[in-house]
């Protein structure tokens, strides 16, 4: 009876190449997959509104400033990202709005709730 050896081979994503956040970090990287793409630009805003919503609230940020200026600083770093860091071509994304759209909504919901609970825990009177 031949012995038969089943090895399985890797085929999981993390053996074949960079990470996504490897490949975040590489300027203009041909992103074979749109959707790791715009898995990086969800994740970035994720981690933006968090950061601008804990620095807000450190200072006493306040009212619709706070809100257009969140608005304006996120939009403009997702912009400058995708142009001038990845060089990606828009359309094969639906257009630039939607990629400025991409996980702005839950980006600006983690933003509020960090920016309303620092602002309270250390400016309350």
């Amino acid at each position: 009876m031949a012995n038969h050896s089943s090895k399985k081979s890797k085929t999981d994503d993390s053996n074949n190449g960079p990470s996504l956040f490897s490949k975040a970090l590489i300027p203009e990287y041909k992103w074979q997959d749109k959707d790791e793409f715009l898995d990086v630009i969800y994740w970035m805003r994720q981690i933006l509104g968090l950061l601008l919503g804990i620095v807000w609230g450190i200072i006493p940020m306040k009212g619709f400033i706070g809100l257009a200026l969140f608005l304006l600083v996120n939009v403009a770093i997702v912009y400058i990202y995708y142009n001038s860091f990845q060089k990606v071509d828009e359309e094969e994304y639906g257009g630039t709005s939607e990629i400025l759209k991409e996980g702005l909504m839950t980006s600006f919901s983690s933003f509020l709730v960090a920016w309303i609970i620092l602002y309270s825990a250390l400016h309350s009177e």
